[in-house]
């Protein structure tokens, strides 16, 4: 251990000491354990078996927390801390232990901070009698891109499709459905984004749509500060489940043009041929005046703008006919 990790260690142990419970029996059994980095490319999570020193609760949580300070031996590798992020203390109380880091951390792409994440939790979770772990930066939660806190997170935080790790970033095109700024009309964007391989499309998607078009000349049709509660595909039907956030009215946005800029743009997956919309898993009302939420709703390109011989690029909307 270098001399910089060492005098993180320390430092840790003095923040670390401070409320801590370390439980009876709780000393590091024979298992198999791993040091977790990032590749090269910060596209996926490497493992390397790794043998720890300590041997008591407390000193193998100090030690594998300065662990993910380390560089690892093979220049392929990258630690999962970038950017400058370091972590500035912590604390453990039962099975869980709560993380503390530098301000640098909120520096980091989010798609390579998922991979940083996924890399620290897997690495503090093999530890005996630690079940959870939680970030923060300063005295703040750790939040996702939508301010939402992430709160508590296992191993099994990182794996949301079954068989499926948390390990690489993939690339994938999807088209998205926005309102023209009229409020009157659909206006089709292909985007090519990267995203985290256990994340499914249907997710990414509405995480997309939820974030607004970058093109001009085109505005978000979902209420502002609507938020996506959760997104599940069975035999073709895609329940989308929003908050109460879908609820505020925004009548300058048509009421069809809210709900096809989210059918639409999910039907364009190979998995989706129906979607129905609810409201923290309420389906029962109506959206505005027309639209039943316990209905199911098929694509419908009937208020898409397809004669874009008006559409200016620089900032203009297209109109429909």
């Amino acid at each position: 251990m270098n001399r910089k990790i060492r005098i993180v260690l320390i430092t840790l142990g003095m923040f670390g000491l401070t409320g801590c419970f370390w439980p009876p029996g709780a000393d590091l059994d024979d298992s198999q354990y791993h040091a977790y980095y990032l590749n090269k490319e910060k596209t996926k999570i490497i493992e390397e078996d790794y043998n720890p020193n300590g041997k008591s609760q407390r000193e193998v949580i100090e030690e594998f927390l300065s662990l993910v300070h380390e560089d690892a031996d093979s220049v392929e590798y990258r630690k999962p801390l970038l950017n400058g992020a370091e972590i500035t203390s912590y604390a453990y109380d039962g099975d869980q232990l709560s993380v503390y880091f530098n301000e640098a951390y909120a520096t980091i792409p989010p798609a390579e901070e998922i991979l940083c994440r996924a890399a620290i939790v897997r690495t503090l979770t093999q530890i005996p009698k630690v079940a959870c772990v939680s970030f923060y930066i300063g005295d703040a939660p750790l939040t996702d891109a939508n301010g939402d806190v992430v709160g508590l997170m296992t191993n099994e935080s990182f794996v949301e499709n079954p068989g499926e790790q948390i390990n690489a970033i993939q690339t994938a095109n999807i088209r998205l459905y926005f309102s023209n700024t009229k409020g009157n009309g659909l206006l089709a964007v292909d985007e090519e984004v990267q995203y985290i391989s256990n994340i499914s499309l249907e997710k990414l998607v509405m995480e997309h749509l939820l974030e607004g078009p970058k093109k001009k000349g085109m505005v978000s049709a979902i209420p502002k500060g609507t938020k996506l509660v959760s997104v599940t595909t069975t035999n073709g039907v895609c329940y989308v489940n929003l908050d109460d956030g879908f609820l505020n009215q925004e009548y300058e946005i048509q009421e069809p043009i809210v709900i096809y800029s989210i059918v639409d743009s999910l039907s364009e997956l190979p998995t989706v041929n129906k979607v129905q919309i609810s409201v923290n898993g309420d389906t029962s009302g109506v959206y505005r005046d027309s639209y039943a939420l316990d209905a199911v709703y098929e694509r419908n390109l009937d208020y898409v703008i397809t004669d874009t011989k008006d559409l200016n690029l620089e900032g203009s909307e297209a109109s429909s006919e």
